[in-house]
């Protein structure tokens, strides 16, 4: 059965609601479920409203977990993903930023979060046509992957064709 995706948002409200009667705002349970209606929202195009719930996911995390948690760390992901979305180009690479310096200090910068971070601002520098910063990050994102996670994940193969992308652009301007 198909759900609307006004239901979606109605049922993630509900269920948040009953979570933070229950549990309280703070619970990370109730933080997840802040989390979950922020991706809800986000895949509605409510960019407004994702950006809130994902700024409050961020900063009960950053309360309950401190600010190099891995769940923490997600939700600074979560909310440059939605501020790029905005066209927020500035602030979001400040926490695309904020994500990678975290990763790599807590989780080294060969672990799949870390390089997650590399390649979503290697995405966001493409998106400005920045060329340059972006190639040497997918390089980055794209090596690392392929050594961690192997050749055939579909993350691996997602990045090095933003990669391969990035450079076919780059030799296309190179041409006029």
């Amino acid at each position: 059965m198909a759900v609307n995706c006004t239901t979606d948002i109605g049922l993630g409200r509900r269920a948040l609601e009953g979570s933070e009667k229950a549990l309280g705002k703070e619970h990370p349970d109730t933080l997840t479920g802040v989390s979950s209606l922020a991706g809800v929202l986000r895949d509605q195009g409510k960019y407004e409203a994702a950006e809130e719930m994902n700024r409050r996911a961020l900063e009960g995390r950053e309360k309950a977990f401190g600010k190099e948690h891995l769940s923490t760390l997600t939700s600074v992901s979560n909310l440059a993903m939605v501020l790029q979305y905005q066209g927020k180009y500035e602030v979001a690479e400040e926490m695309n930023r904020r994500a990678l310096e975290r990763s790599e200090k807590a989780l080294g910068k060969k672990h799949p979060s870390t390089l997650a971070s590399v390649y979503n601002l290697a995405f966001l520098f493409h998106q400005q046509q920045q060329h340059e910063a972006a190639s040497v990050l997918y390089q980055r994102a794209s090596s690392g992957y392929e050594r961690v996670l192997g050749p055939e994940h579909p993350t691996t193969i997602a990045c090095a064709r933003h990669y391969s992308s990035l450079l076919q652009e780059m030799r296309w301007r190179q041409q006029l």
